[in-house]
Parts: C-alpha cells; structure tokens; sequence
C-alpha cells in the first residue's frame, strides 16, 4: 500500500511454499478454472448454476427420481438454509417439485420433473465437454497430470455420484 512500508531496508524476501504447497497452489488454480468454465457452459447451454446441475444429477440417480432435502444438501455439498433456497429456484423454473411425506408430515421430499430430466440431458454433454477440453489442455508431463491420473483411477471414498438412467 502507498505510504505503509512492508519492510525495512529492502526487498521483500521471497516466499517459499513447501512442495505440498506448491502442488496444492497449482490444484486450487486448477479448480479454479475448471469451475469457471464448467459454470460458464452450464449457464450458456442449460441456463443453470452448478448447484443446480449437482442437484438435478442426484435426483436423476436416486431411484426414484427424489431425495430428502437433507440427502440433497449431501449430494450438493450444500447446507440446509442454502438446499432450500436451490430447490425454490428449482421449483419456479419447473424442473423439481416438492411433496410432503405421507407418513411423516414434517419430512420434504424434492423430485425432478420431465424438464429437470430435460435440460439435464441438454447440460450433461456440454459439462462433459468443457472438462475434457479443459484437462485436454493441461501439461500432463507437470506434477498434475500423474495426480489427475490418480484421482481418475480412485473411486471416491464417501461421496456418491449416482449415474443417470
């Protein structure tokens, strides 16, 4: 900042990150710009966030076709207050629905409708697309590539991506 010296004397001594450092830098950037380009795409081919792609990709693979709002804050690694704001949203653009539990009254469940199935259908090659352009242009000789390598080769110890049928 003008005015407000950071050192004294000279130059700023150089910052050294750890190897762990360096590699975690360089992933965070990484994810950085996949989620840029992943939201971009959803947004331009499908008009939706990626909460509210998460969202539709676990209702889809539940099997039937819904969850309970707090399974859904799950799949959507959201919180509840945040859940409930995401299917509203979902619901005004018609592509969940909500209903009440018979049995239990107080238990919400949220379905995706025939549009939701639709512009998930839409949205889905388009996502694919834009990851596989965008690890498609990573140096896959740097220190990423062999960890992507990795996580590609691992199935994800707790969380559940469900397919869609």
């Amino acid at each position: 900042m003008p005015g407000h010296p950071t050192t004294r004397g000279g130059p700023n001594p150089p910052v050294a990150l750890s190897g762990d450092g360096q590699l975690w830098a360089r992933v965070s950037a990484l994810h950085t710009r996949v989620g840029a380009a992943v939201r971009k795409v959803l947004r331009q081919r499908a008009d939706i966030g990626f909460s509210e792609f998460l969202a539709l990709i676990a209702l889809a693979g539940s099997p039937l076709g819904e969850l309970h709002m707090q399974d859904l804050a799950e799949a959507t690694l959201l919180n509840q207050s945040s859940v409930s704001r995401l299917v509203v949203r979902l619901e005004r653009t018609g592509l969940t629905e909500r209903r009440t539990c018979e049995r239990d009254r107080r238990r919400v469940y949220t379905g995706i409708t025939g549009a939701g199935r639709d512009v998930l259908a839409d949205a889905l090659p388009a996502y694919e697309a834009a990851l596989r352009d965008t690890f498609g242009r990573l140096d896959v000789d740097g220190d990423l590539g062999p960890l992507l390598a990795k996580l590609r080769d691992r199935p994800p110890a707790t969380a559940r991506v469900p397919s869609i049928g």
